[in-house]
């Protein structure tokens, strides 16, 4: 860490998306000069499909600090976050510490840095899906009511702040994940030629994922969105978290239309997506994802935080309901266009420069 920079930040993360939007925000910040950011991650996800894989193929430094929780309920591994990291930020002395997304790592974060009062700054903030039991929407609100800085990818997520009594460093800058789509794009596309034979890929194929704790882990859910997937008529590629693996497994007959693989990078799932006929998913990320590439997005929720894109017609919920996902499937088509809904690449670039802003009119 070098004594002469002019703002120092500290970083948190811990999950896949998170080491995607941080990837555009630190290379941007890098450019800029004067900035020294502290890389923390909490270990969240510590598998090495779901975590080192991301930090070598998007060339993120290694973390400066690692606080390796693992895995555990909500209040376990947000608690030990909190513990672990108190001490890193009493002794980095950040100026900014910058949090993304709605991980229990994006709660422990802000929470700590708000009780040490650091300022936070909350990338895809005001962000809201309307169920607020769900982990997910709590770990929003509650990041947004601790923080300073507010980055919204969205109108929607500008407007959900300001009805919340949130008034001041509002931002709409567009979306991070853009940035890091548009920087690997040419790259995935390559890459899918290479996947395309190594999975002996000879016909239309739809692409699944499933990640969120409400489907992964609970089987009966799980099975109904299998059975639906298992109707429809292309193979469905199913990159599998290694938590669902063992489960799916067991649900799936051998003359299965799904093909369950392991967990892939991010350029390597980019390069499933540009493939895909339709993608069916729980991701948030992978809903935008969907979007950019102009690919039917089916989500297995029945809500979700990116609105605009059920709006536009591009996306569709369909819960875990075995005949909607089967119909959706086979007959879902979007309109012919779609709107640029979450802006022009370059939301690192602005986020980057309003950090400093934000560090000089506070100074």
């Amino acid at each position: 860490m070098s004594g002469k920079a002019n703002i120092r930040i500290a970083t948190v993360v811990g999950a896949r998306p998170q080491f995607i939007k941080s990837f555009s925000v630190s290379r941007a910040l890098s450019k800029l000069g004067g900035v020294d950011e502290v890389l923390v991650h909490s270990g969240q996800h510590y598998d090495p499909l779901m975590s080192d894989v991301f930090f070598r193929e998007l060339g993120l430094k290694q973390p400066d600090f690692n606080l390796c929780v693992g895995s555990g309920s909500h209040a376990s591994q947000t608690s030990s976050i909190i513990s672990k990291l108190e001490s890193i930020l009493l002794s980095v002395k950040p100026d900014i510490v910058l949090v993304y997304g709605d991980t229990n790592t994006t709660l422990a974060g802000s929470l700590t840095a708000a009780k040490l009062s650091i300022p936070v700054a909350h990338v895809e903030a005001g962000m809201r899906c309307g169920v607020p039991t769900m982990p997910e929407e709590i770990n929003r609100i509650v990041t947004d009511h601790v923080s300073s800085v507010y980055f919204c990818s969205t109108k929607t997520a500008v407007a959900n702040l300001r009805g919340e009594g949130i008034r001041k460093n509002i931002h709409l800058v567009g979306d991070v994940m853009l940035d890091s789509f548009e920087a690997f794009q040419k790259e995935a596309e390559k890459r899918f030629i290479v996947l395309k034979g190594a999975l002996s890929i000879n016909s239309k194929y739809n692409l699944l994922t499933i990640h969120r704790a409400e489907n992964a882990d609970d089987s009966v859910r799980l099975k109904k969105i299998i059975s639906g997937c298992a109707r429809s008529e292309n193979t469905v590629i199913f990159p599998a978290h290694p938590r669902t693996m063992q489960t799916a497994k067991k649900l799936l007959s051998s003359k299965s239309n799904i093909r369950l693989i392991e967990p892939v990078s991010y350029i390597d799932m980019l390069a499933l997506e540009s493939g895909a006929d339709k993608i069916i998913t729980d991701s948030g990320g992978v809903q935008k994802e969907a979007y950019f590439w102009g690919k039917p997005c089916i989500t297995l929720r029945e809500e979700t935080e990116w609105l605009e894109t059920v709006a536009s017609g591009w996306n569709i919920l369909a819960g875990c309901n075995p005949k909607l996902i089967t119909d959706y499937i086979n007959n879902f088509n979007p309109p012919a266009k779609k709107s640029n809904i979450f802006g022009k690449s370059g939301a690192a670039d602005s986020i980057a420069e309003l950090l400093l802003k934000f560090r000089s009119e506070a100074s």
